[in-house]
């Protein structure tokens, strides 16, 4: 076959150079136009193709307005003038920094949150905020900070207190996974799980509310 090809090529060189000047230089323009024809549409298929991985979509957009965005996985081809963005469906978690924040009853309490999230609106996330992630991390610290000041630490100062941060458990959980998905609808993300994992009174008082909770026990203690 290496030898077919080297025929067929000295064959096609012998008829140009068998052509009179003028038509050979118009055969010859008449190539290169066609070449670079070729190229240039190579380009624009290539650039119309694009991989989808599991659990990734890309929006796709014409000249500034939304067209679309494809889930599907694999390689798919749109309009090679279509934008591109790639954005993550994968279940993704953040934890908040510690936050100091006053209780309920104005007692300085240290704070933290681990949340997992994922993206299930695209348009929302792209287009109706500036940076979804960044937004994520700041309503995520504001929610927890909301909560923190909603209810007291313990009931030590309200024995009448019927849901604390310490002892609220899955009640604490449920409020807080609710109030930040009211606040991140906005940019297309849905909270999947929510959980303190951190709490504690800050250091200036932690000694102080201990002994205040030994002299508890030790009263509760004696009046059984």
């Amino acid at each position: 076959k290496y030898y077919l090809c080297y025929y067929l090529l000295m064959g096609i060189i012998n008829i140009l150079q068998s052509l009179p000047k003028t038509i050979l230089s118009s055969v010859i323009a008449t190539l290169i136009f066609f070449g670079v024809l070729f190229i240039l549409l190579a380009v624009l298929l290539i650039k119309g193709l694009m991989v989808v991985e599991p659990n990734y979509s890309i929006v796709l957009t014409f000249f500034g307005k939304y067209v679309g965005t494809v889930r599907e996985n694999g390689l798919q081809f749109v309009n090679p003038f279509y934008s591109k963005l790639k954005v993550s469906l994968r279940s993704q978690s953040v934890e908040s920094t510690k936050l100091k924040v006053n209780d309920k009853l104005g007692n300085p309490i240290e704070i933290a949150a681990v949340i997992l999230y994922e993206v299930s609106d695209t348009y929302k996330a792209v287009f109706d905020v500036t940076n979804f992630n960044e937004y994520m991390k700041n309503q995520s610290e504001a929610a927890v900070r909301h909560l923190a000041t909603s209810y007291p630490y313990d009931n030590i100062e309200d024995e009448h207190a019927q849901i604390t941060l310490r002892d609220g458990g899955k009640k604490v959980i449920e409020m807080l996974e609710q109030e930040l998905n009211e606040r991140l609808i906005k940019a297309g993300i849905t909270v999947t799980e929510a959980r303190i994992s951190h709490l504690a009174y800050a250091a200036e008082i932690a000694g102080a509310m201990l002994q205040r909770q030994q002299a508890t026990a030790i009263v509760a203690a004696r009046t059984k």
